[in-house]
């Protein structure tokens, strides 16, 4: 029998995903982590990028997430991120477009824009993308 963890992925707007899994991927703030069952507990924040629920070894769910906090207990794994989107519902076009006007942003040397804030959705929008093309890639 495998051994399976409980898994919450919730946003500020919404729960997006509970349920068991075999394994999870995140994007910890120091790299990304794998958690399996019985994990030593653990918190850490979470950069842009994607969350993967292994459910075992043919169902898998990839979401997108903007930050937020994983926290690992043995048997429990809950992901509270800012936002979190199943990853076959970004919208691609929209990512692009806000990679786009993010790069045009940087590009102004007139000093009228947040560079944080620039740099910040420059790299949402990348994750974003990055998440779509590796959905591609697994051919879910």
């Amino acid at each position: 029998m495998t051994m399976t963890i409980h898994v919450d992925i919730v946003s500020a707007e919404q729960e997006i995903f509970s349920g068991l899994a075999e394994m999870v991927f995140a994007p910890a703030e120091l790299g990304e982590v794998g958690i399996s069952p019985r994990h030593a507990p653990f918190i850490s924040s979470l950069k842009p990028g994607e969350v993967r629920v292994k459910v075992n070894d043919k169902e898998s769910h990839p979401f997108y997430v903007s930050g937020g906090i994983l926290e690992v207990q043995p048997h429990l794994v809950t992901v509270l991120a800012d936002t979190a989107i199943r990853a076959k519902d970004i919208d691609e076009a929209a990512a692009l477009d806000a990679k786009a006007k993010a790069e045009e942003a940087l590009a102004d040397k007139s000093g009228k824009i947040d560079y944080a804030t620039a740099q910040a959705q420059l790299l949402q929008a990348m994750m974003q993308l990055q998440t779509i093309e590796r959905l591609r890639k697994r051919g879910s």
